[in-house]
């Protein structure tokens, strides 16, 4: 668990806890989450990473070649450096929690 506390931080990541989410915390860096359960031996896989925003979290959706930040009650047209940005942050994630 304090190994995969410190890949976490040494790549800018914060834990932050979900409420009303369980034993479920995200993960997050620069406005991009992703929901992580936590387990008796720290964290489980991780799921989606997408974009925290007002109404929750804004999942990575492509129409036709255009990429959108979308979730209830919200839609954002993605920058081609935002989509960058969030591959590397869910690599980061998944990497520090392997």
């Amino acid at each position: 668990m304090t190994e995969k506390l410190e890949r976490l931080a040494a790549a800018g990541i914060q834990v932050l806890p979900a409420p009303g989410a369980g034993n479920h915390f995200f993960l997050e860096r620069d406005g991009f989450v992703a929901l992580v359960r936590g387990t008796t031996e720290g964290f489980g896989q991780p799921g989606a990473a997408g974009l925290i925003t007002q109404k929750g979290l804004a999942v990575l959706v492509w129409r036709g070649d255009a990429p959108f930040f979308v979730a209830r009650g919200f839609e954002l047209p993605a920058a081609a450096a935002q989509v960058e940005e969030l591959r590397q942050f869910d690599a980061d994630v998944r990497a520090a929690l392997a």
